[in-house]
């Protein structure tokens, strides 16, 4: 596993290889933080009442989303499809809690 997200700024980059393996670590990166939070994910059961409402924690999901649009907005991203990333990106780690929790 790679753990250097990169090595040049995009602006130094001389080539279409360089900007790929550039993209490439970044990406790497990020798989590699998926992978930490899920760990984090994982951890929390244990803290949770073992009912669907409690792996569902509605409250908690629409902050999340909220500051993730937010995050995206002020990083010149498009919150929407943010949003998007990141529903899923949840709804898959809540059925990997309910699994977790035998529900």
């Amino acid at each position: 596993m790679k753990t250097n997200v990169t090595t040049k700024k995009p602006s130094e980059c001389t080539n279409i290889t360089e900007v790929r393996n550039e993209i490439d670590n970044i990406d790497d990166a990020i798989i590699s933080l998926l992978s930490e939070r899920f760990q984090y994910v994982k951890e929390v059961v244990k803290y949770k009442e073992k009912t669907a409402a409690s792996i569902d924690a509605a409250d908690r999901k629409k902050a999340v989303i909220e500051q993730r649009r937010l995050w995206a907005e002020e990083r010149g991203l498009n919150p929407d499809v943010i949003e998007e990333i990141y529903r899923r990106l949840i709804q898959y780690f809540i059925s990997e809690e309910t699994k977790i929790m035998n529900l």
